[in-house]
């Protein structure tokens, strides 16, 4: 039996939205809650850095690389049953860490997680717009959803260290498994199987799965490779040349391909490319502006990472205290003025940033909790835009869209900032002891890696302006 029925209120509704609030709450804690054991992972399994740097990197880079493969085979097969087969590899594999014994079988559990992720993350937006049939509902759900996921996000740390004072490091995987467990529960019996008219019955594209898969995980190694060997090594440049190279072979397919894995037509129109510029707009911000606060509140400033943690509360109160008050506003002022005006915050935020940061932190918490204000609403509103412009048999993959997106310019923007600190500072910016020069250095570092991010983000916030524009106001229209 099939249920396309869209339940009237979230209250109705709370057994699969409380579910899938948990598949984005597993994911959001699954990243914060590790951080803080790695240093003890390290000595219990006498891991390098390099593994430690792998047992968080394999799970991202498989995470961003396979959503779109994931979410073009859920757009087929069933979005249900794609993720409540990725929640019963994410319980088996959380479930196996108690069975590790060295780094690298802890890295392949990582990655068999990130996997998991790449299956279920798509899925929990894409299921949650399926759920209704009303605008306000979907945008309420989706907050919803996004604000279970950023408490995990905010109380990770904070939980893993308490944690790590009672218990060993593998209770922190551990409790993804009665998580994931609800979550398969709660889809199983809160939403019906995919109805066969909703589902694309269009062959798989291989070689495009292929071409886009390598340029995503190409695309996510070369801000590593940027931030830790720097822009005079060939290692980075030879990632960013090998991703461009991809994603153009990729283009090239799609455009000949008789069942490409994303119609281009599709994701040139107006609702979907600026859901998604608006999208990359946020990510290249966020992670940008948290990289380059982090680094000057330890180094610059010589706060202790407890303190410099303290630092960035701003971010985290923004974020979770604006949740009730994103659907009043996009009630108010409408999807489109929501986006830009929300993204455009983001960009003002670093500008803020850009030109107070040498002040004190006054600025600096000024511009964290707009660019967190910004982003909490453009971050339910784009993605919502971004399915409204696509297809019913595409929501899977356009979720998958939004959220590999964001992940690219969440690589790019740390990728910005770490280049144009490796140029300006001579040395390492490690080591103790900085000369006056290397502290000037420093600080024009921050202020042209936030000039540079604020130019590359206000660019995205103007094309998706234009484009949302050419929506509301189509040519021909009288």
């Amino acid at each position: 039996m099939h249920n396309e029925h869209r339940s009237i209120s979230l209250r109705a509704s709370w057994l699969p939205l409380s579910a899938l609030s948990a598949v984005f709450l597993v994911e959001m804690l699954d990243n914060s809650i590790l951080t803080v054991a790695l240093p003890t992972i390290g000595r219990d399994l006498a891991a390098s850095a390099t593994a430690l740097q792998w047992v968080t990197g394999s799970y991202a880079v498989l995470f961003g690389g396979l959503m779109l493969l994931f979410g073009s085979l859920a757009d087929r097969f069933g979005r249900r049953r794609m993720m409540l087969i990725g929640l019963a590899l994410l319980a088996t594999a959380s479930a196996a860490t108690v069975l590790v014994s060295t780094a690298e079988q802890l890295i392949a559990l990582r990655g068999l997680m990130g996997i998991a992720a790449a299956m279920t993350t798509p899925g929990s937006m894409a299921l949650a717009y399926r759920l209704f049939d009303e605008e306000a509902a979907r945008v309420r759900a989706v907050t919803v959803i996004s604000t279970v996921g950023l408490i995990g996000l905010a109380v990770g740390p904070t939980m893993g260290g308490l944690v790590l004072g009672v218990a060993p490091w593998q209770v922190l995987l551990l409790v993804n498994v009665p998580i994931a467990l609800y979550a398969l529960v709660g889809i199983r019996a809160g939403i019906g199987q995919d109805a066969p008219e909703t589902l694309h019955r269009a062959p798989l594209d291989v070689v495009g799965a292929l071409l886009a898969t390598a340029a995503i995980v190409l695309a996510l190694l070369a801000p590593t490779g940027f931030v830790e060997v720097g822009p005079r090594s060939a290692l980075p440049w030879g990632l960013l040349g090998g991703a461009l190279a991809a994603a153009g072979l990729f283009w090239i397919q799609e455009r000949r391909a008789s069942h490409p894995l994303i119609d281009l037509a599709l994701l040139g129109s107006p609702l979907v490319a600026s859901g998604l510029a608006f999208k990359a707009a946020a990510g290249l911000a966020t992670a940008g502006l948290s990289y380059l606060v982090t680094l000057q509140l330890q180094f610059a400033w010589g706060w202790p990472p407890a303190l410099a943690a303290v630092g960035m509360l701003p971010q985290v109160v923004v974020l979770l205290a604006l949740g009730p008050f994103v659907n009043p506003l996009v009630a108010r002022w409408g999807m489109a003025r929501a986006a830009w005006v929300s993204a455009s915050a983001v960009v003002l935020g670093l500008a803020l940033f850009t030109g107070l940061n040498r002040v004190g932190y006054g600025g600096v918490a000024v511009a964290l909790a707009l660019v967190a204000a910004g982003l909490r609403v453009i971050g339910v509103v784009a993605a919502i835009t971004v399915l409204d412009g696509l297809p019913a048999a595409r929501t899977s993959v356009g979720a998958a869209l939004t959220d590999t997106v964001t992940e690219v310019a969440n690589g790019a923007g740390v990728a910005v900032a770490g280049t144009l600190i490796a140029a300006f500072v001579a040395g390492s910016i490690t080591a103790p002891g900085w000369t006056p020069q290397q502290a000037a250095q420093f600080e024009d570092a921050v202020t042209w890696g936030g000039g540079a991010l604020t130019a590359l983000a206000a660019g995205l916030v103007a094309y998706g302006f234009a484009r949302s524009r050419q929506h509301a106001n189509p040519v021909g229209a009288p």
